[in-house]
């Protein structure tokens, strides 16, 4: 008995009626699926060719570079050879002259540090004959007050003698002197002599008329005094 046809076979084949081929789904008029493309294979050997020859140039390139490099130094080292009396010769006086140089350079700044260090101590002296100046213009212009305190102790008022004694002793903290005693060898330059009395001996001070004031061992005023010899 034969059975009936399959209709999804191929009668004369025997194989599955498909629209596929043996191996995958035929586009029209195009290749199967996953095969390789030729003009893709083509163009990828350019590109492999392409990358060889960049490597290639850039290896030609350093080795031309080093050549050239290699060449110079050669030249340089030739120039210097010690075994060349001129280069010898050239070598000792270019020695010589940086040498020289070197103890221009070193003088001029050991110079220009002194030169700097006498600035510095002239500077400071300076500002420090200018403070000093500064306070003995000050405490002459207290001299008044000084004075003031002295004549009123003179006609009796002994209640201002404890003020007068504090502001005396302020100063002579900060280096204020007096100069105000009898008896002593007469000294020019804290002795001012307005009268004179006959006397043996070497002068001395009789008396003093107004009290001297010395301030850091300078005159702020001297002494008015009487002199005896």
């Amino acid at each position: 008995m034969s059975s009936p046809e399959d209709p999804g076979m191929d009668p004369v084949t025997g194989h599955a009626d498909t629209d596929e081929g043996p191996s995958g789904p035929v586009g029209d008029g195009g290749a199967a699926a996953g095969d390789p493309d030729p003009a893709s294979d083509g163009n990828n050997d350019l590109n492999g060719s392409d990358d060889i020859s960049g490597d290639a140039g850039d290896g030609l390139f350093d080795e031309s570079a080093g050549a050239a490099a290699d060449g110079t130094l050669a030249a340089t080292v030739a120039s210097l050879d010690p075994s060349s009396e001129e280069a010898v010769a050239e070598a000792v006086e270019l020695a010589q002259r940086l040498e020289a140089e070197r103890d221009d350079y070193l003088d001029h700044l050991r110079r220009l540090k002194a030169d700097y260090e006498n600035y510095k101590r002239r500077v400071e002296t300076q500002r420090a004959d200018q403070r000093a100046q500064a306070a003995l213009d000050l405490v002459r212009e207290l001299l008044v007050v000084l004075d003031a305190f002295d004549a009123a102790l003179s006609h009796g008022n002994e209640e201002i003698r404890p003020l007068q004694a504090q502001l005396v002793q302020t100063l002579e903290k900060q280096g204020l002197e007096v100069v105000g005693e009898a008896g002593v060898p007469f000294d020019p330059n804290i002795h001012e002599a307005v009268m004179h009395e006959d006397g043996d001996g070497e002068a001395v001070v009789a008396e003093v008329l107004r009290t001297g004031y010395l301030w850091n061992g300078r005159v702020a005023r001297a002494a008015m005094v009487k002199v005896r010899g």
